[in-house]
């Protein structure tokens, strides 16, 4: 039963992409081809951004003396925007645009972690009466 229903989205998002472009097509004409080409080229471009994006996270990860999961996970919802964004639709590009403007998970650096955590305030103390 899984099978049969991860086969029918994957085969029914192509059919609902292609009614939706012809049902727009009908509408608005041509300026849905330039839509499609135009997010096609911000798709591309996407994508080789976060190719060099991950590798200066990765980088500087390496230059710090750590491992970063956060810039591989970044790059990864970049790369996914990308191909969506490149696949020809309205709704894979915003699939596309939740991918990008949504906010993450990300990981919590020491300076914003609770003292119990193991975080250090250093300082002096003095009681005033």
């Amino acid at each position: 039963m899984k099978r049969l229903v991860l086969i029918g989205m994957v085969l029914g998002f192509p059919l609902l992409e292609a009614v939706v472009l012809v049902r727009l097509t009908q509408v608005w004409g041509w300026w849905v081809l330039v839509w499609v080409l135009v997010s096609a080229c911000f798709g591309i471009a996407l994508i080789k951004e976060a190719r060099f994006a991950l590798l200066a996270r990765l980088a500087a990860g390496v230059a710090q003396g750590s491992f970063s999961i956060s810039a591989l996970t970044d790059s990864a919802r970049t790369v996914l925007a990308g191909l969506f964004l490149i696949f020809p639709g309205v709704i894979s590009d915003v699939i596309a645009l939740m991918l990008l403007l949504l906010p993450g998970p990300r990981a919590v650096s020491d300076a914003a972690r609770p003292a119990s955590q193991g975080a250090f305030i250093e300082g002096e103390f003095r009681r005033t009466r």
